[in-house]
C-alpha cells in the first residue's frame, strides 16, 4: 500500500541547521502549516532525543492555521563522526470528527493512516571551531614524491595564500547562504501570517453588495437641504394664494 502524502507544509523542507560553537544551547525553528479544511494532529520525533528539546513536540493544527516549533540542541562535545547523522521526523494524521483522546489516538492509529516527513540535521562551524585535519590527512596532502620535496618556499607560500583565499571565499559563501536561509524562512512566515489575517478579515467583513452606500449622518445631510426647499416652495405658494384672495 502506498504511503499517504504529507498534508502539512513544513519549512524548512529537508534540513535543520545548527551553527556552533556547540558548547552552548543552539535553537533552530520549524514552521508547520495546515492548508486543508480539516484539523490535523502532528507529532515530532528525533533519532537523538537526549540531545534536543522540542517545543511543542505534538499538537493539533486547526484548518488554515500554522505554528512555529522551537528545536533546541543541548550543549555537547562535537564528534565529527556524528555529523549529519541526527534526523527528525514529522508525523501527522487527520483528526476524526467529534471528541477524541489524542494520546489514545496515536496509540491506535494504523500505519497506513500516518503521514510523515524526514529532515536531517546539519551542523555548521564558525571559523574558530572547525575540525582540524588529522595527521593522516596532512601526510596525504604533503606527500608527492621527490618533485614535491623539491618545491621552493615561494611555491609553498603561494599555495598557502591561495588556500587561505579559497577558505575565506567558502566561509563567506556559507555565511551568506545561512543568512539567506534565515531571511527566506522569515519571509515565508510573514507571508503565511498575512494570508491568515487576510482570510480572517475577509470572512468578517460584510459583502459590499449589501452595504448602504451612505451612513446615517451622510443621509441626513443630503435630506436636510430638500426639506428646506420644500418649506420654501410651500411658503411661496401660500403667499401667492393669499395675494389672490386679497386682490
Amino acid at each position: 500500500m502506498e504511503k499517504k502524502e504529507q498534508l502539512l507544509i513544513i519549512m524548512p523542507e529537508h534540513e535543520l541547521r545548527f551553527r556552533g560553537p556547540f558548547n552552548q544551547a543552539i535553537t533552530s525553528h520549524m514552521l508547520l502549516k495546515n492548508p486543508t479544511d480539516k484539523p490535523i494532529l502532528f507529532k515530532i520525533k528525533t533519532t537523538a532525543p537526549k540531545r534536543y528539546c522540542v517545543r511543542p513536540n505534538s499538537g493539533l493544527l486547526e484548518p488554515n492555521n500554522f505554528i512555529e516549533v522551537g528545536i533546541c540542541l543541548q550543549p555537547f562535545d562535537f564528534d565529527p563522526n556524528e555529523k549529519n547523522k541526527h534526523k527528525f521526523m514529522v508525523q501527522s494524521l487527520v483528526a476524526p470528527e467529534g471528541e477524541f483522546n489524542a494520546e489514545q489516538l496515536w496509540k491506535d492509529v494504523k500505519s497506513e493512516d500516518l503521514m510523515d516527513s524526514k529532515l536531517r540535521c546539519v551542523f555548521e562551524f564558525p571559523d574558530d571551531n572547525r575540525p582540524q585535519p588529522t595527521n593522516e590527512e596532512e601526510n596525504q596532502n604533503t606527500a608527492g614524491g621527490s618533485d614535491a620535496n623539491a618545491s621552493s618556499g615561494d611555491d609553498k607560500a603561494r599555495d598557502s595564500s591561495d588556500l587561505a583565499r579559497v577558505s575565506a571565499e567558502v566561509r563567506q559563501l556559507r555565511d551568506g547562504e545561512s543568512q539567506l536561509r534565515q531571511e527566506n524562512m522569515q519571509l515565508k512566515e510573514e507571508i503565511l501570517r498575512l494570508r491568515m489575517l487576510s482570510d480572517m478579515n475577509s470572512k468578517k467583513e460584510p459583502s459590499a453588495a449589501f452595504q448602504n452606500p451612505y451612513s446615517p449622518p451622510q443621509l441626513a445631510q443630503q435630506q436636510l437641504p430638500i426639506k428646506y426647499i420644500a418649506i420654501a416652495i410651500a411658503m411661496a405658494l401660500f403667499g401667492w394664494i393669499l395675494g389672490k384672495f386679497m386682490l
